[in-house]
């Protein structure tokens, strides 16, 4: 990031007493108490030159029409009143719910929203606006192109040469729904695009919302939800170009989103719910290689509750912020200085300890 971009962690209030036990965590927080939504979900966070952006999209309950694309803004320390920045209202009067807003602050460009647009995740199409001063104002929305859906849950990654990877997938009609990965490439930021063939056959493996690692060399792996019980791994040798099989991992996925990020010193984070049923508890997973994990902390765990569809970055400063939804009503924003967590070995059968 340009070094005018804001310290974060000076930004930071004090720590929340419940999390003072555990000194990898530097803050647990709501970024809003109340808004114009009674139902949340599908956070992502993002820095820009001018500090933390957040999204999320609310309303009544997931797919009605009156859902809507919400940003906030860190200012001062202090998240802003969430703006309305993207609807699914029709040229023609029709209104349709959105979905899975992703932001993403390319190298020396406007700050990208992407987000879905549709009755649902089987008939959704991809949108995408863009801001010249750090969320506060939004460009008009852009349709992507027939058979481009852009990011659809995590974020993308900009490769050494520019251009910008996208992890994204489709569900499609039938039944039963076939759920399968690819990626997504542009090297002029939105303008054309290049896709790759769906990677499997969604069925044996039924994969969706990928996130991506860096392993160096130009070796990129993926991670993700499935409906298989576990999370499903894949493999780029060339920078993702190509990419190998796609097979299970040992760690548990109750069919619920996921995400991932390639630390500064080459360590990975992954975020999901180490669990076989239900969203509870959200848990925090270390790496050294993208292979074997270690648990990290718990940030969740309350029997038959909702904590679901993490976010996760690292910032300029070597913080780490994650955003997830808390119960369907609120977005959680947590703060993790990574050189203070204390990773343990993580029994797959058991729930991790931390």
């Amino acid at each position: 990031m340009p070094s005018k971009a804001p310290t974060i962690l000076a930004a930071l209030l004090p720590l929340s007493s419940a999390f003072a036990a555990d000194p990898a965590i530097v803050k647990s927080e709501f970024i809003y108490e109340t808004g114009p939504y009674p139902s949340i979900h599908a956070s992502t966070i993002v820095e820009t030159p001018t500090g933390l952006v957040s999204a999320w999209f609310g309303g009544t309950a997931e797919k009605n029409p009156d859902v809507c694309i919400w940003v906030s803004r860190l200012v001062e320390g202090r998240w802003t009143e969430s703006v309305e920045a993207a609807n699914g209202i029709q040229t023609d009067g029709s209104r349709y719910p959105t979905w899975n807003p992703v932001l993403f602050q390319p190298k020396d460009a406007p700050l990208m929203l992407f987000y879905k647009v549709g009755p649902s995740a089987r008939g959704w199409w991809g949108e995408l606006k863009t801001s010249n001063d750090g969320g506060k104002s939004w460009s008009d929305a852009r349709k992507l192109p027939d058979g481009i859906h852009g990011p659809i849950k995590n974020k993308p990654v900009q490769l050494p040469n520019g251009d910008l990877l996208c992890p994204t997938s489709n569900e499609t009609e039938e039944s039963p729904s076939r759920w399968t990965i690819y990626f997504e490439r542009t090297s002029d930021l939105g303008k054309t695009w290049k896709r790759t063939e769906f990677l499997h056959d969604g069925i044996a493996v039924s994969a969706i919302q990928p996130s991506l690692l860096f392993l160096g060399d130009g070796k990129l792996r993926a991670l993700g939800r499935t409906r298989q019980g576990k999370i499903f791994q894949i493999t780029s040798e060339d920078g993702g170009t190509s990419w190998g099989d796609i097979s299970l991992t040992t760690l548990p996925n109750p069919n619920s989103g996921t995400d991932a990020v390639t630390l500064k010193d080459g360590r990975h984070l992954l975020v999901y719910n180490h669990t076989a049923k239900g969203r509870s508890p959200l848990n925090l997973a270390l790496s050294k290689d993208g292979s074997t994990w270690e648990a990290a902390l718990v940030l969740e765990d309350e029997p038959k509750k909702e904590f679901s569809y993490p976010a996760i970055i690292q910032t300029s400063d070597g913080l780490v912020h994650i955003t997830y939804t808390w119960k369907r009503q609120r977005v959680k924003h947590v703060v993790i200085d990574p050189s203070k967590l204390t990773p343990q070995p993580l029994a797959n059968s058991e729930r991790p300890k931390r």
